[in-house]
């Protein structure tokens, strides 16, 4: 069979209406990503992008606004406990989960309650 696909482009979360700042707050402040510039034509829909390395996240504004508490992305790191340090700093709660075998894990929450893994293969 074909392998049609070959990576993903982008990941998108959703926050509710006037969530922009905070969601620069989390991902570009507090995770280091970049935020990139929203193609003109996209930009009435409100929301932002951000990128940092590979990875491409996309804030999309949502009404009726529903956070994805159990559906999420999955980040990879090389530095996992850094990166929970670091949050816990800023008084986010990291849920640390060892039920993945080979890999170190925790799930976070942004400002909008979607919630995201953080993982690291185990040396």
């Amino acid at each position: 069979m074909t392998e049609y696909l070959e990576s993903i482009h982008h990941v998108q979360l959703a926050a509710p209406v006037g969530g922009e700042e905070k969601a620069r707050r989390f991902y570009k402040d507090i995770l280091g990503f970049t935020e990139v510039e929203k193609p003109a034509q996209m930009r009435a829909n409100g929301g932002c992008w951000f990128e940092q390395g590979s990875i491409s996240l996309h804030i999309g504004i949502e009404t009726p606004f529903v956070p994805a508490e159990r559906a999420h992305p999955a980040l990879y790191t090389s530095h996992l406990e850094d990166l929970a340090e670091r949050l816990q700093q800023y008084q986010i709660d990291v849920e640390f989960d060892t039920r993945y075998e080979g890999y170190k894990r925790f799930y976070v929450y942004d400002p909008f309650r979607n919630r995201i893994e953080i993982l690291q293969r185990e040396s």
